[in-house]
């Protein structure tokens, strides 16, 4: 299947991207209470309720934030919605999110063991910082779009996109490789502490296993999944 583009409405991409805009004038207007109930906490913290699984997807940082994912939503995701149709491309949007979620909280499991053991030998800094993560709250939909650049990649692999910075076309599987190789360097080594590298690689591994799931199902262009 060759990658042609179309201005054919992409609804559910539309929906998302509209979603996300209203979510943050709420933020802009009372940010605490948004913060507080619907920016996803680790599950220890005071602050932590099951929804924010969902509910974080919806929420961003800054203008920035939002208008870079929601502009790759808007050229990728509304391609791979065209491919699948709304209801499928649905799916795949909320398990490259939930798989993001679920990979970032992994890694917080694992650092707060790191502390809890740091703590028991009597470290106030490990206790400090253990309270740190159960204080800082996770915002975004970068693991779901990251997923969505995984699966353009994935449906048209050589599709010609050119970086921003530096302008250099590249093959849409190289550049995917190159950034799940900075997301998961960067992650290793802590570069950039406020982003989560391994909600992004979430995003990106979730993605892959759906399609492929798809496509050993034979199920990749199903329209009445």
């Amino acid at each position: 299947m060759g990658f042609t583009y179309s201005r054919n409405s992409a609804p559910a991409t539309t929906n998302i991207i509209i979603i996300n805009v209203l979510v943050m004038v709420m933020i802009a207007l009372n940010r605490e209470f948004m913060i507080e109930h619907f920016a996803l906490f680790y599950p220890t913290s005071p602050f932590f309720r099951p929804w924010q699984f969902i509910t974080h997807m919806f929420m961003h940082g800054g203008f920035w934030h939002i208008f870079f994912n929601m502009y790759t939503l808007w050229m990728f995701g509304s391609v791979l919605e065209r491919a699948w149709g709304w209801k499928k491309f649905l799916l795949f949007y909320f398990v490259t999110g939930l798989g993001a979620a679920l990979l970032h909280t992994g890694v917080q499991f694992i650092e707060a063991q790191v502390y809890m053991s740091r703590i028991a030998e009597g470290s106030a800094q490990a206790a400090a910082a253990l309270h740190q993560l159960n204080l800082t709250p996770t915002v975004g939909a970068s693991g779901a779009i990251y997923g969505v650049l995984l699966g353009f990649a994935m449906l048209y692999p050589d599709a010609i996109l050119t970086l921003i910075f530096p302008p250099v076309p590249l093959k849409a599987k190289w550049f995917v490789i190159i950034f799940a190789v900075i997301e998961l360097l960067t992650g290793i080594y802590g570069v950039g502490g406020s982003i989560a590298h391994f909600a992004h690689l979430g995003g990106m591994l979730f993605g892959w296993l759906l399609i492929m799931y798809w496509k050993k199902k034979r199920t990749l262009y199903d329209y009445k999944y």
